[in-house]
């Protein structure tokens, strides 16, 4: 078994993705998070947030509806060609495929010969009203920034902002991929970070620099290994219809190198675009010289899933008898895992609980009392918990409890009243 293999075991045998729709023989494309998953997803999101918005005073937050006008992905132009994949069905069993996926002219599946490419259009129509007719066609949204450029007055409008600023946004967005796959990799339902930044052209090339290091810099934060990420640059030719200039951050996955992260140059396109298909004018006002103009966007732009992909696969390993998930702590689903050292004595397994609900109060965690100890240890490794504490004898003895590291094994006493206290100092440094 490879490591994709590997992982996706793990991923749904502890909890932290499913298929969709398991018990009716799944829905291709689409994922659900278990437990450990939305506890992944959370503490990914909630760190991207401090950092892209919370932690600076030039990034201002939304949460904007799924469902739009639909004149909005007219003005975008996802509903033309630049949002079309190509696409290629085969003459013989009628699957089709991405053309960038096949390597020879013939299916990968029967070997029949293809069809001639066609642009297939990715955005998911949907209906609104009573009546389900051109009238009342709409979409999900193909993506989170439309909703940030048709806010961008409203922004300017209640927090009045000075350029360069950004407007930023967590979300969900959907798209009618061709042959999704690579387990959470290309889903048709997938989350998205996603950070519009609004600039003075001439420092177009400047930010651009910026936001990528900056973006660099948050992954290995994250804990992602230098290693496995690299910048791959977009030939003009597989440029984006909107886009001056793109670099992706791409990871190592286990299928091999692929993005995780685009960072794109807008330029203006965006802003015109709506203010031509709304007819109100999306520009800023310079306060210090009256001057008026479209601001240039940078976006930096990461999806959810794919990063949780990537996390998992990079802190995955073999440790002898043990498979560890080491995930940075600051992202583990539970920080502290409690157990009585044997859960047939009454004393152990009630000071245990004690322990555990004083921990709960401060930090994610969890009880565990079955099994033997080291098949719990093993449990708590596999899904990335990066301390453990058993209550033994001696707890009821000495107010201690043994704490045992996840990524080195060593245990060492510490008094059970300090364990919150100790377990913070852990995730701080």
């Amino acid at each position: 078994m490879n490591n994709m293999d590997k992982i996706v075991s793990l991923a749904k045998r502890r909890g932290f993705v499913f298929p969709s729709s398991e018990i009716y023989g799944g829905f291709g494309g689409f994922w659900d998070f278990g437990p450990l998953g939305v506890a992944l997803k959370n503490n990914i999101k909630e760190l991207w947030w401090q950092e892209f918005v919370e932690k600076r005073d030039d990034v201002f937050g939304l949460d904007a509806s799924i469902i739009m006008n639909p004149r909005i992905w007219e003005a975008s132009g996802h509903t033309g060609s630049g949002f079309a994949d190509p696409l290629r069905e085969c003459t013989g069993c009628h699957r089709r495929f991405r053309s960038e996926d096949l390597n020879e002219n013939k299916c990968p599946v029967c070997g029949e010969k293809l069809d001639k490419e066609k642009k297939f259009n990715i955005l998911v129509k949907t209906f609104i009203g009573p009546v389900e007719d051109e009238t009342a066609l709409t979409y999900l949204r193909g993506e989170t920034a439309q909703a940030i450029f048709v806010n961008f007055d409203n922004i300017q409008d209640t927090f009045h902002p000075k350029l360069p600023f950004g407007i930023a946004q967590i979300g969900k967005a959907f798209r009618n991929e061709i042959t999704p796959g690579k387990f959470i990799f290309r889903s048709r339902e997938f989350e998205q970070m996603e950070l519009e930044y609004f600039i003075y052209p001439e420092s177009d090339e400047e930010q651009f620099i910026y936001w990528k290091e900056f973006c660099l810099d948050f992954l290995s934060k994250l804990g992602l290994k230098r290693k496995n990420l690299r910048y791959y640059d977009h030939p003009k030719e597989k440029l984006a219809h909107y886009s001056k200039g793109t670099t992706d951050i791409e990871y190592q996955f286990p299928f091999g190198w692929s993005e995780i992260w685009g960072i794109a140059r807008r330029s203006d396109f965006d802003l015109k675009q709506h203010s031509r298909y709304s007819g109100k004018a999306l520009n800023y006002k310079d306060a210090d010289g009256g001057n008026i103009l479209t601001p240039y966007v940078i976006e930096p732009s990461v999806g959810v899933d794919r990063l949780l992909f990537s996390l998992m696969s990079d802190a995955y390993r073999e440790d002898g008898k043990r498979t560890v998930l080491g995930l940075s702590p600051r992202l583990s689903p539970y920080k502290a895992a409690v157990f009585p050292l044997v859960s047939n004595k009454e004393q152990l397994v009630s000071k245990a609980r004690e322990i555990y609900l004083e921990i709960k109060k401060e930090l994610p965690a969890v009880f565990d009392d079955r099994g033997n100890i080291g098949k719990r240890y093993y449990s708590q490794d596999e899904i990335g918990t990066p301390w453990c504490i058993t209550i033994d004898y001696d707890t009821l003895e000495d107010e201690t409890v043994t704490v045992r590291d996840r990524d080195t094994a060593v245990q060492e006493r510490v008094k059970y009243r300090k364990l919150a206290d100790y377990l913070k100092k852990q995730l701080q440094s």
